[in-house]
Order: structure tokens, then sequence, then C-alpha cells
């Protein structure tokens, strides 16, 4: 596979049709260390890129571009631009029956639907369980990603949609088996929420009722980085497996060598 030699600019770009976009590069490690840029990036879905968009994404030098998406995002969103050389793998992460209702609410709904199904802490408390579901079914998905990145898969790019719950996730689960700290993770996670980066809502009822602040407000848990989503990931491990070490190596069945080599490809000397 021919891969072009990584441009990485100092300054993150501002992509026209590629939102929230980031290199993790620069994060601490618990042991000093610093995730090394142009190794893995983050974001939205690549669907829509501009012409000047997929340059620069081209330029990367990327590998692969892991697709959280599930079939139903696909068909709503359009698969992704083609950037030569570049592998696509589509890891889905979450059902495309699974909620599709809920989504199809979340779209058309008129606001006493909205209300009834969102309202009093519900969105916040269905992203909450959205995130522990994943992290407790998906284990072999996410092994696959870290032994791919582990393997040959890097430069690579994670995205969901939004790139911000199931790429989220991706990336949260891949910088705890390279030893990131938590706070850092965190930070990371919680730029999703930059105004220039969140996800564009689409609603069949785009007028001033549809898009209404008390629908926003209503939305908001759903298309938002929040900490205590993030949390209830931690959680799901701590409750499973016991500890973030024991998830690793008895949940995503990571070797010593795999984690190895997965630190001297994310990580600097």
């Amino acid at each position: 596979m021919t891969q072009q030699t990584p441009q990485v600019p100092q300054a993150q770009p501002e992509l026209t049709e590629v939102r929230n976009f980031r290199d993790v590069g620069g994060l601490p490690t618990v042991d000093g260390r610093r995730v090394r840029e142009g190794r893995l990036f983050r974001s939205g879905h690549l669907a829509h890129a501009t012409e000047a968009d997929a340059a620069f994404l081209a330029g990367l030098g990327l590998h692969t571009v892991f697709d959280f998406r599930n079939a139903s995002d696909i068909k709503l969103e359009g698969p992704d631009v083609t950037l030569p050389g570049v592998r696509n793998v589509n890891i889905p992460l979450t059902d495309p029956a699974d909620g599709a209702e809920f989504w199809t609410m979340v779209r058309e709904g008129e606001l006493d639907q909205l209300r009834a199904a969102l309202g009093d802490g519900k969105a916040a408390a269905r992203m909450a369980k959205t995130y522990r579901h994943i992290i407790t079914t998906r284990t072999e998905d996410h092994a696959r990603v870290l032994n791919a990145l582990a393997d040959d898969s890097v430069p690579a790019l994670m995205h969901c949609a939004a790139g911000k719950d199931r790429a989220g996730l991706s990336i949260a689960v891949t910088l705890l088996a390279i030893g990131v700290e938590r706070d850092a993770i965190e930070a990371d996670y919680l730029k999703s929420n930059d105004p220039h980066r969140r996800y564009k809502i689409r609603r069949s009822d785009n007028s001033a009722v549809g898009m209404s602040q008390e629908v926003m407000e209503l939305l908001a848990p759903l298309f938002g980085a929040h900490t205590d989503y993030l949390a209830a990931a931690y959680d799901a491990i701590e409750r499973t497996w016991g500890s973030t070490e024991k998830y690793l190596t008895d949940g995503l069945k990571l070797t010593p060598a795999t984690r190895d080599r997965l630190r001297d490809r994310l990580l600097t000397d």
C-alpha cells in the first residue's frame, strides 16, 4: 500500500465538512512519555469531505481509517470519501436496529415526544447506558482495532458519525492501553464540545419550532461530550473486570508483546 509522507501541521486545520478532527499527539503518559504526533487522529464522518478536506487527509500518510458507523449511519450520511492508498475498515460499534425508532424520533419527533423521551435526565441516562454497553459488549471489536494498530495500521484515523461517542471510546481505550493519563484522555474527549467541532444536528423540521431552544436543549445530551459518560465507561470496566489492567488483559486479551508494539508505534521514546 503506497502512502504519502505525513504532513502534520503545527496548528490543527479548520476542515470545511469534516467535523471534530484532531491529532491526539502530545498527550502525556503515566511514565513520562507522550503520544507521537501524526500517528493517531480522530474525527466525525468523512462522507461530506470537500476536495480540499480530502487532499489534507490524503496528505497525512494514513494507513487505515477505522469507521465505527453502522449501516443506518452510512445510509443517512453516505460512505466515506475515498482516500488514495488508504485502507477503510468498517467496524460497527452499534447495531443499526438498536434504537432505530429512537433516532427517527430524534430527527422527526415533535416537541411533546422529545420531552417524554429525553426530558428529566432521560437523554443523559441513555448515553451513559450506551457507553457502558459498548465497553462490555464490544471487547472483540476494540481488541481487533488495537491489534491492527500494533501490527501495521498506523498512522490511523478513527471516526464514527459525530466523532465523540464510538470513536471517542475507541480512542480512550487505545490511550488506556498505552498508559495515557486519564485526565489527559478526558481533556481530549471534551474537545468534542468546541462549537466548531460539534456534530451538525439534522432534523426533518428545520423551522424555528423544530429547531427551537427547548428542542436543542432536549437534544443537547445526545450530541455533547460529558464527563459522566466517560465515567460510566470507566465504571463498567471496574465493575466487570475489577481494574483497567484486567480489562486490557482479560477483556481485550492484549498480550504484553502487543502492548509493547502499540507503545512503540504510538509513543515517543
